[in-house]
């Protein structure tokens, strides 16, 4: 039996009647995957019947208008922003990506996957193999037409030992992509690989021109083109009025995309009208945003986290007791009521949680609060200070490493807090300073989480921790198909970090951004700021 996905958003096969039912069963209130269910069970393949779905509630949403530019501001940037996908770090490198570039397949606001570059797919019998059959009006920025040798080119970009991919570890069951005609590739995998669709709609997996490797000034297929980038300054983009997809979008003239890192100057910016969009507010600006006029908060509820990365390959991380020490010493429920304004879920140092939802193992139990624990572990590793490297790249961070520090100099320990510039963090600071901080967006399902940060060959495997039980899990968890198995592979996944890695994850959390009340059209994704910065396509301005 094979799996498959067909035709996406030309609705070249979906009749008038298909979107005003739809339509009218959305106005109705009837949900998203209530919809989706009945269309499926009416014959509609699910490509056709997410992409239906998903220009029907935007369709719902308002009428767009086309028109106006906007500045875009997210909270750092630097030297290391890039518009090669297979080296995207930030979420600015993310909506950049999206303006640039698509997927072949991308996600809906609950996280199923539909059609983009690519208008059907399907797998063999156990899933070791997929092939995708490529849309055939696309064309690069260049007027070049996409074929497929762009596609094979992009996807094996992040193949192999010596794939520079921040994301190869969300592929490394796949060993080849090749290209059956024209229009047509095929994934080749070494074990099954239900999940290969989910994987490939993730922001890394943007499809470039065969051959690219001057990331300064790439073509792509994406709702705009690049019209300038400076990395660590700003770039601007205009729309692609060749664009390739019918449904609408995209909408605005311009958006300028850049970096404000104090967070206090990116409020007064938006308050002020200077930005239209801010991006990872503090949840202590929330009344003094919607108090304001002309601008707004959005939240969307997700599995993104906060994290104390403690490197145990080096001193004073590789100290197991000293690191759980610290652990005993958070105060998760202050850090989620307080600095996060109850907005999130108590985490237990380890990344899945509810928002994950089956993938969540419940049966675990939450470190609690020690000091007497925490004391004990401290003096019997024989330190007594560490230096923690803190910029705020996520909201309240410092406030939560101000915490920590405060209860270890209860029982006598002296932490150090070293504040550094958000500007050039990734690069710099990040897995380079043996205690560091880190933001994590949510990931579309835990196991790709759970490989991007801990796999022992992951680029961002950031704690430097490699254990081949672990990584044994893993590739069993991602070929298993009985869930009750696969659960239990989760739990024991998610105590070995919880227990062995240098993570100190307190809390989970959501995103808080802010915009200008007259730009409309953003969704709910919950995989990144702005509605998993799928926003650029989509968004509008009401004049």
């Amino acid at each position: 039996m094979t799996i498959k996905r067909t035709e996406g958003p030309t609705f070249k096969s979906i009749s008038q009647h298909d979107r005003d039912m739809v339509q009218t069963a959305l106005k109705s209130g009837a949900s998203r995957r209530e919809v989706m269910g009945w269309l499926m069970a009416a014959g509609m393949a699910v490509g056709s019947a997410g992409s239906l779905v998903g220009a029907a509630s935007r369709a719902n949403a308002a009428t767009p208008k086309r028109g106006g530019s906007i500045r875009f501001a997210w909270d750092l940037h630097g030297p290391s922003d890039t518009l090669d996908p297979t080296l995207f770090t930030s979420s600015l490198d993310y909506g950049r990506g999206r303006m640039h570039y698509n997927n072949l397949v991308r996600f809906n606001d609950d996280l199923t996957v539909r059609a983009e570059l690519a208008s059907e797919w399907e797998a063999n019998s156990d899933a070791t193999e997929w092939t995708f059959r490529l849309r055939e009006d696309v064309k690069f920025h260049d007027g070049s037409g996409m074929t497929a040798d762009d596609v094979v080119y992009s996807m094996n970009r992040h193949i192999g030992e010596a794939s520079e991919s921040k994301a190869k570890a969300f592929v490394s069951s796949v060993t080849e992509w090749v290209k059956v005609d024209n229009y047509t590739v095929k994934a080749v995998c070494r074990s099954p690989f239900g999940e290969l669709p989910i994987a490939i709609a993730t922001f890394h997996f943007k499809i470039v021109k065969d051959g690219t490797t001057d990331f300064q000034n790439p073509v792509g297929t994406g709702p705009y083109r690049l019209k300038e980038f400076k990395p660590g300054i700003r770039s601007v983009h205009v729309r692609n009025e060749d664009y390739w997809n019918d449904e609408g979008g995209p909408y605005l003239d311009q958006i300028e995309a850049f970096g404000i890192t104090d967070p206090t100057a990116r409020l007064n910016a938006l308050i002020s009208g200077d930005i239209h969009m801010a991006a990872n507010m503090d949840p202590k600006t929330v009344s003094q945003i919607d108090d304001a006029d002309g601008v707004q908060s959005m939240f969307v509820a997700s599995g993104r986290y906060p994290s104390i990365t403690c490197m145990v390959d080096r001193d004073p991380g590789s100290n197991k007791d000293f690191v759980l020490g610290l652990k005993h010493l958070q105060r998760r429920d202050r850090i989620l009521n307080v600095v996060q304004k109850g907005k999130g879920d108590i985490a237990n140092d380890q990344p899945i949680g509810p928002a994950y939802g089956a993938s969540y193992y419940k049966e675990q139990v939450i470190r609690p609060y020690d000091p007497d624990k925490a004391k004990f572990h401290l003096q019997k590793s024989g330190i007594t200070s560490a230096e923690v490297h803190v910029a705020e790249v996520y909201p309240g961070i410092t406030d939560m490493c101000l915490m920590l520090q405060r209860e270890a100099s209860k029982v006598g320990f002296d932490l150090k807090i070293t504040k550094v510039p958000n500007d050039g963090y990734w690069g710099a600071i990040w897995m380079n300073k043996p205690i560091n901080v880190v933001a994590w967006n949510m990931r579309p399902s835990a196991t790709m989480m759970l490989g991007i940060a801990y796999k022992s060959t992951a680029a961002w495997n950031e704690t430097a921790w490699k254990n081949d039980r672990f990584d044994q899990l893993l590739e069993m968890a991602t070929a298993e198909v009985d869930f009750s198995k696969k659960y239990e592979m989760l739990g024991e996944m998610q105590r070995l970090i919880s227990d062995e890695t240098g993570s100190l994850t307190p809390v989970t959390g959501g995103y808080l951004d802010a915009h200008a009340s007259n730009i409309k059209g953003f969704g709910k994704n919950p995989l990144g700021a702005f509605s998993g910065m799928e926003w650029p396509e989509y968004i509008w301005m009401d004049s």
